[in-house]
């Protein structure tokens, strides 16, 4: 699984009743939240997402809402802080048809909308409930489902040897048990594919800038493909202390940091030649489904021509289109029960086209995807440049899990 997540420490959970659905003679406007971190620890990350969220609502109004009902959105921000989670996802189950997380926290109040009943959408990168029993309300806009063993995949050892890597340095935080897990199972992808691993380091504290020492053992066990599993602050300070320490990398690969942003910051030239992961097509290779987004940001969120989202505007894009499609289905006045039906009877998603692979969400809970599939793109001087116009993909090794490793 490509993904990265702060994780903090658990807390106690509860329900709310659902608000029931409305039958007027006029639509009456329909709410979908969005939960997510604008400010706090994941800020960095996820504080712009917005933009994608209201830009397709914003589209969708324009086109004459859903059935009549125009759609609010309702932006929760969590703060990255648990408690303030638990309060915004009991104000979504009380004003909202239907939630889009997009929070790295989610997983610490899945029970909130689950036991109310109220469907989510979304981002599968904060933990496995989207696969797990009871929580056949969740329908992750990126993958489908997760398989809640975690397996191993062959895609992140796929791309470390195919672009020259030989010896793998894989780093994670301590704290979050997706970072960690991430970068184990990264570590195991690459063995099956023939490499060799030098380090696999997991006790690394959040949000960490100094690499200093961490440069100097990379470069005694002569790592030179590099998989980080933290947020790109960490990712890129890492990367430029490798460079300073004299680490030759042929391969860096980078799961997120596909930005505008990362072309911007002073971590930019020790980025040249490192390899980065995005799940959603790229703006540089068009198609139906990049000009519809990159049209309704520029008209609604005052994006410039030419320029391309974040992973996690992407993310909070097809979780609002995902939930559009199922409110099409869940008939004129739809409720939470009708919305979840009509979402499970989605069986060929593919966010008009910004996904590699199509979503059966009859068939996929609790199983990965057959083929895990990501495009690739290079760090070069002007941009990022797509290494092909086709996605890379990988598969699940039978028989592995990855839930305990840390």
């Amino acid at each position: 699984m490509l993904s990265v997540l702060v994780g903090l420490p658990v807390v106690a959970l509860g329900a709310t009743a659902i608000q029931p659905g409305t039958s007027s003679a006029a639509p009456a406007p329909i709410t979908i939240a969005l939960v997510t971190s604008r400010t706090g620890l994941s800020a960095p990350e996820t504080a712009s997402d917005p933009a994608g969220f209201e830009a397709r609502i914003a589209l969708q109004n324009a086109e004459g809402g859903v059935n009549g009902h125009k759609l609010i959105p309702l932006v929760i921000d969590d703060q990255t802080n648990p408690e303030t989670l638990m309060t915004g996802l009991q104000e979504a189950d009380s004003k909202a048809i239907g939630i889009v997380s997009e929070s790295q926290l989610f997983y610490l109040g899945d029970k909130v909308p689950q036991q109310a009943g109220v469907p989510v959408t979304g981002s599968y990168t904060d933990g496995p409930e989207w696969g797990t029993p009871p929580f056949t309300n969740m329908f992750a806009a990126d993958l489908g489902s997760l398989n809640p063993k975690l397996p191993v995949n062959t895609l992140e050892g796929k791309i470390l040897k195919q672009y020259g890597g030989t010896t793998l340095g894989a780093y994670g935080y301590s704290i979050s048990p997706s970072s960690s897990r991430e970068a184990a199972a990264t570590a195991r992808s690459f063995q099956h594919a023939g490499g060799k691993v030098g380090v696999v380091n997991t006790t690394l504290a959040l949000d960490t800038q100094d690499f200093s020492a961490v440069a100097l053992t990379a470069k005694e066990k002569d790592v030179d493909a590099l998989f980080p599993t933290m947020i790109d602050s960490s990712n890129f300070a890492l990367a430029t202390a490798l460079k300073q320490a004299g680490v030759h990398i042929k391969a860096a690969v980078f799961a997120s940091g596909y930005s505008p942003t990362a072309i911007s910051s002073p971590a930019w030239a020790d980025l040249q030649g490192g390899y980065f992961l995005s799940i959603y097509r790229p703006f540089s290779l068009p198609n139906a489904g990049t000009e519809q987004m990159a049209s309704a940001l520029q008209k609604y969120e005052h994006f410039s021509k030419g320029q391309f989202p974040t992973l996690f505007q992407y993310e909070a894009w097809a979780g609002a289109d995902l939930m559009i499609q199922g409110l099409k289905g869940a008939g004129p006045n739809p409720t939470h029960a009708s919305l979840i039906k009509a979402l499970r009877n989605i069986t060929n998603y593919t966010a008009n086209g910004l996904l590699p692979n199509p979503i059966d969400y009859k068939t996929t809970f609790g199983h990965d995807p057959k083929q895990q599939c990501v495009w690739v793109l290079k760090a070069e001087p002007k941009g990022f440049v797509p290494v092909s116009s086709a996605p890379t993909c990988g598969t699940d090794l039978r028989g592995t899990t990855t839930v305990n490793d840390k």
